[in-house]
């Protein structure tokens, strides 16, 4: 009677382990592909390429219509034209940060230094003398 229970235990777990094994692994720290990462700039890039033609659009609307502090309306439709490309191919041209993994991979390893084996009597009976 045993022997069948022991038997029956083992069928169990080998059902459970090939019931984890069908289970599809999920990698949550796996990086997107080349092709997302290049999307995903891309539409950024077009994104504040598109906000730079807003600000000459509205540039040219408030100098036509003339509302109060012009000046000032326009000065910041200016810094936007000038700051959005300088921003935008700084963005695009950006990649994700690199994981520990990668930082360290060129880095050669090095060695640490190992003490001398050293019995209990040489450790016991060693003296340092600070005035050699």
């Amino acid at each position: 009677m045993a022997t069948a229970q022991c038997k029956d235990e083992r069928v169990d777990r080998r059902a459970s382990v090939k019931k984890q094994q069908d289970r599809p692994v999920l990698i949550t720290d796996a990086a997107r592909s080349q092709s997302e990462q290049l999307r995903s700039r891309e539409i950024r890039y077009v994104t504040m390429m598109s906000l730079r033609a807003g600000c000459l659009i509205l540039g040219a609307v408030l100098i036509s219509i003339r509302p109060p502090l012009l000046a000032l309306w326009l000065v910041l439709c200016v810094a936007g034209m000038v700051f959005l490309p300088w921003a935008a191919v700084l963005i695009a041209n950006d990649r994700p940060p690199r994981s520990k993994t990668e930082r360290y991979a060129g880095r050669p390893q090095t060695a640490q230094p190992m003490l001398e084996q050293q019995s209990a009597e040489e450790v016991k009976n060693r003296t340092i003398d600070a005035e050699d």
